[in-house]
């Protein structure tokens, strides 16, 4: 079967290569892959700016977010039935350690995939596959960091800093527990315009130099009781920092290898402000976005920005890299 794999080692590299179609064991189903999200965690992956910290071995099959449907039963398995469509959470817990898919063992970038049992997620009939892949991760991530870490409560002003493939979800994830008014903040105009088709209340350019006070106003001068960094950069947190109120939250769901600091210390002390790290999120998440997209509470069909061919994967994450096209998620079809 076709697969995308990271190569690892002094020359990192993705590769498309020829392997075996792998068998699965007791606890475990092969899944007949229909679509696969490209993250930019991916990209990261690629590019070295993440590793694998429990990868067996210096090769792995990319993607982490992915859909399809049940082919074939391990020895013993009852928990499902081939032909069931499911959606793949995006990692399993071994050990008392978390192992994620497409980093830590082998992902959907190919045409099968397998996957423990008890990380399959049934999805309805109306989900199309190119949707619901990515509910792991790119929408779970934000509704995790707003509903659990950030514990936004309705009515509560945030702001959003970086409308990506997790910003965009974000607001609209934010629209959605009542959060008002949701500000968000992108330096491309298209993302702006998009921020507000998904319920922003207001977008703004991050190079404006009037955002503080401009924020302080639409928030009747109290400021973020949260922010989310969805970009994973100093500039975006030292910004945000500035446009929270007292007792705000500053939630960093951007990833970086880079120093974390704060600027402007004794306010943020004075203030009694807080910094929340987030990262992913856990399977409860996930089922429920499940849930409020079986009952038509959650809108993913405008999140696919394009679907490709496997043979594309090294095209798919150039256009992520360069944002070209200002994608959402590029979706991988075998």
């Amino acid at each position: 079967m076709l697969a995308a794999r990271l190569h690892l080692g002094p020359q990192r590299r993705l590769e498309l290569d020829d392997v075996p179609t792998p068998e699965p064991g007791p606890d475990h189903v092969l899944i007949k892959v229909e679509a696969a999200g490209v993250c930019l965690s991916d990209v990261h992956l690629i590019d070295g700016t993440l590793t694998p910290v429990m990868l067996a071995g210096d090769v792995v099959t990319l993607g982490h977010e992915v859909a399809g449907t049940v082919h074939t039963l391990g020895p013993g398995v009852t928990g499902a039935k081939v032909g069931d469509r499911v959606l793949l959470q995006a990692g399993e817990l071994r050990d008392g350690a978390v192992f994620t898919r497409g980093v830590d063992y082998d992902g959907g970038w190919a045409e099968y995939t397998l996957a423990r049992v008890d990380t399959l997620v049934p999805i309805p009939d109306d989900l199309p596959f190119e949707q619901a892949c990515f509910i792991p991760d790119a929408v779970s991530t934000p509704w995790a960091a707003i509903t659990a870490t950030a514990q936004v409560r309705p009515a509560e002003p945030v702001g959003v800093w970086g409308v990506g493939g997790l910003g965009a979800h974000g607001v609209q994830l934010l629209r959605m527990v009542g959060a008002a008014p949701i500000v968000a903040v992108d330096p491309l105009p298209a993302a702006r315009e998009r921020a507000l088709g998904f319920g922003a209340d207001l977008a703004f350019d991050p190079a404006d130099p009037e955002l503080r006070s401009r924020i302080f106003a639409a928030t009747g001068g109290a400021g973020l009781a949260a922010a989310f960094d969805f970009a994973g950069v100093a500039a975006v947190r030292e910004q945000a920092v500035t446009c929270l109120g007292p007792g705000g939250r500053l939630v960093l769901v951007g990833l970086t290898d880079k120093p974390i600091t704060i600027t402007g210390g004794i306010g943020f002390s004075f203030f009694q402000q807080q910094l929340r790290g987030h990262y992913g999120s856990q399977p409860e998440h996930v089922t429920e976005l499940v849930t409020l997209r079986r009952l038509h509470r959650l809108d993913l069909a405008r999140s696919v920005s394009a679907v490709l061919p496997l043979s594309e994967a090294p095209a798919a994450v150039r256009a992520l890299e360069t944002k070209e096209g200002n994608p959402i998620r590029l979706v991988l079809r075998p």
